[in-house]
């Protein structure tokens, strides 16, 4: 049988550090969070210029609750930069030099996590006065390969000292660089069920840049696994003199939905914006005014601007003859 010592008056000095201790733990348990993140995956380096590296890595998942990324060279810290930006170029470097690069995560708490695999890049020679810009890539393609994943590629690019980098942007903002010899890449952490524009640029090694190649339009397909997708539902298109009256249901992205781009005879038209006290997953109605003689045929579509700014998933496609 286990024994229990009898219980002995405590010196007020021995109270005094239990109650010490208890507010200590209280402490503790007030200060929250004490967990680091998970050290930023896929990091990896690419020269883009002879005095500039762009840096790259994943984004954090949610759970994470990572605030933001410190960018180290060296061992030095470079860059420290808030959870949405996972990329940036550290320019101001030497010609022809190797440079290792690693980046950490942070929390709200404060916590940071452990350094990232290093990745290295060498900067190439500099060019005396290369002015000229590399020609834009001729031709581009792009393929779904999963709700957050699309392939890209494009044919190569010309330059008279030499392409260094092709950067690939959306929405006008570089969001990729890969190396000269490269003509394709992968792109993840996409949105499901939503549609996207792509344009490739060439870089020379003095950071000229070409002009945009072709646009590619891809579009994610839905993923059951996230919820809802993304199209406008129950689309309608009714014609009436003079006017094609709309209807659908908007689609239910967690915030209200008031912009939306519509499609006639696959052709962008017009932007139909509606107040900020739109409902999201709510009916929405718009009527089109109609010039065109009676008897012209309409096809019809329209997709949603979702929060992140890029455009949703299309909804189905309507045919309407002008009515007189």
């Amino acid at each position: 049988m286990r024994r229990t010592a009898p219980s002995r008056p405590r010196p007020a000095a021995f109270a005094r550090c239990l109650a010490l201790a208890a507010l200590t733990a209280l402490t503790a348990c007030a200060s929250g969070d004490t967990e680091p993140p998970r050290a930023p995956a896929g990091l990896t380096a690419q020269a883009g210029s002879a005095t500039s590296v762009h840096v790259m890595w994943e984004a954090a998942a949610p759970a994470d609750g990572v605030t933001g990324y410190q960018v180290f060279q060296a061992g030095q810290l470079v860059r420290d930069l808030p959870a949405e930006k996972t990329m940036v170029d550290i320019t101001d470097l030497a010609p022809r030099t190797p440079y290792d690069f690693t980046v950490r995560a942070r929390d709200a708490a404060g916590n940071r996590s452990p350094l990232s695999a290093p990745a290295r890049a060498t900067t190439p020679a500099a060019r005396a006065e290369d002015r000229q810009p590399p020609t834009a890539p001729p031709t581009g393609t792009g393929s779904a390969q999963g709700p957050r994943t699309v392939r890209l590629a494009w044919a190569a690019a010309a330059d008279d000292t030499g392409v260094t980098a092709y950067d690939i942007h959306q929405g006008g903002v570089r969001i990729h660089t890969v190396g000269p010899g490269e003509t394709s890449t992968t792109l993840e952490g996409l949105q499901p069920g939503t549609a996207y524009s792509f344009t490739v640029r060439a870089r020379d090694g003095a950071d000229n840049s070409s002009p945009d190649g072709p646009p590619v339009s891809v579009t994610t397909p839905a993923d059951p696994a996230q919820g809802p997708g993304t199209a406008p539902a129950a689309f309608t298109a009714t014609a009436s003199p003079g006017a094609v009256d709309l209807s659908w249901t908007a689609p239910d992205t967690g915030r209200a939905t008031t912009e939306y781009q519509l499609y006639v005879n696959g052709q962008p038209v017009t932007v139909i914006q509606f107040g900020a006290g739109a409902k999201p997953g709510g009916p929405a109605t718009h009527r089109l005014t109609a010039t065109e003689p009676p008897g012209t045929a309409w096809t019809l579509k329209l997709r949603a601007r979702l929060a992140d700014g890029n455009w949703g998933a299309f909804s189905a496609e309507r045919r309407v003859v002008l009515a007189g």
